[in-house]
């Protein structure tokens, strides 16, 4: 049995919403209608959202009501191609399409999961320049196949459990990362206060701070070596051991990067992300960075273990030195050097030392679980959709799936 390929379009409405205007926010927003923001779209199922508007700002706007099984895409942002099942009645901000399966056809978890499997080559058929972007006629465009909606169940079941077993282990990480900052309040006190009144100084009496630089993106030779160089795309683990670029020795003895040594403390000094987040790593290896990262390296009263475990412990110090721009935020970095650090006595900072080594081991035991999980996933999302995942079950269920492909072929004709 061969299912059909159906383009979005035939068998779905989409549409996109809009933003109430701020101007009268005490009219528009704060009501009881979830408003949804493309930042919002996780690959989850959307039960709540940060902000409401009111029925007021949804009828004097271009957002729209959306039922519950609602499958939302991210067209452009930072979390673009990113989705979600909407789980409520709600609107969206003009970044995000909706979409609405027609039942009689399809089974919207289903084409959420089809969706999802699409993204990376919906993502390769971004249009526009700095910010790339998908459209609503490249969502509509795009192809499904469409086995009978008993079928589509089955698949949803089984997607379901190993979706299941993804989110867990993604919970379970969540509550593994409060550990790193719990042992460093447990041991030293709050970052902020101090409250074991231990002496302080300077980060910058501390600690040397370099920058990076990019070598000539036009001398091809220079990013043909085997140095890695560090840009904030790469700040996404605690030790970094490689990264997507990388450089010669030529290119550090042309360009304004440097070698940093092993054991650094390296952190996002430029980018979008210190709108939220401070990204702290450590230097695994030789390595170089480019001119959004700094790289710390203590003078010997400090430990760089230490001031691992201090900066994740005070981000909100280290938040609290970004100057905000409109879409890139920077670290200033005389306040930043200006920060005061605990002291504690060197014997206490390597028992630290050692304890992070330990912590660090068991993330990296998680990863390694995390990462094989997401791989079963991404290989039953992909059988799921070629016929595989459910070849036996067809079988024997074939009448009755002949007997719903009629029904459905009669559903796409009207």
């Amino acid at each position: 049995m061969k299912w059909p390929h159906k383009k979005i379009s035939t068998f779905c409405r989409t549409g996109s919403g809009g933003t109430p205007s701020t101007k009268k926010k005490d009219v528009y927003y704060g009501g009881d209608i979830p408003w949804v923001k493309s930042g919002e779209l996780k690959d989850d199922i959307l039960l709540s959202t940060e902000e409401t508007i009111t029925p007021l700002g949804l009828q004097e706007s271009s957002a729209r009501l959306v039922p519950s099984g609602a499958v939302l895409i991210a067209m452009y942002g930072a979390t673009v191609g990113k989705t979600a099942l909407l789980g409520i009645n709600a609107t969206t901000n003009q970044a995000v399409c909706h979409i609405i399966p027609n039942p009689q056809v399809a089974n919207s978890k289903f084409v959420w999961y089809a969706i999802r499997k699409k993204v990376p080559e919906l993502l390769a058929r971004r249009i526009g320049g700095a910010q790339p972007n998908i459209n609503q006629k490249i969502i509509k465009d795009t192809t499904i196949p469409l086995p009978p909606l008993s079928e589509q169940r089955r698949i949803v079941e089984i997607l379901d459990q190993a979706d299941a077993l993804r989110k867990k282990r993604a919970e379970a990480d969540a509550k593994a990362a409060r550990i790193l900052p719990a042992l460093f309040y447990k041991m030293f006190g709050d970052p902020a206060t101090n409250p074991k009144g231990w002496p302080t100084d300077r980060l910058g009496n501390l600690f040397d701070m370099v920058g990076g630089g990019t070598p000539s993106k036009s001398v091809s030779e220079y990013w043909a070596g085997d140095i890695p160089w560090v840009s904030p795309k790469d700040m996404k683990c605690d030790v970094i051991l490689d990264t997507e670029d990388h450089i010669t020795i030529d290119a550090i003895n042309n360009s304004a990067t440097k070698l940093v040594k092993p054991g650094s403390i390296l952190v996002v000094f430029r980018s979008g992300i210190l709108a939220h987040s401070f990204p702290v790593a450590i230097a695994g290896r030789d390595l170089t960075i480019n001119q959004d990262i700094k790289a710390l390296f203590s003078r010997g009263e400090v430990a760089n273990e230490y001031l691992y475990g201090w900066l994740n412990a005070a981000s909100s110090l280290a938040l609290s030195c970004v100057k905000k721009g409109a879409t890139v935020h920077n670290v200033d970095g005389v306040r930043f050097l200006d920060l005061q650090v605990a002291k504690p006595p060197r014997p206490l900072q390597e028992f630290f030392a050692q304890q992070l080594k330990m912590v660090l081991q068991q993330k990296e035991k998680r990863e390694s679980s995390r990462k094989q999980i997401q791989k079963i996933f991404s290989v039953l999302l992909h059988r799921a959709f070629t016929g595989d995942l459910t070849a036996q079950w067809r079988e024997a269920h074939m009448k009755e799936l002949l007997e719903e492909m009629e029904q459905q072929v009669r559903a796409l004709g009207a």
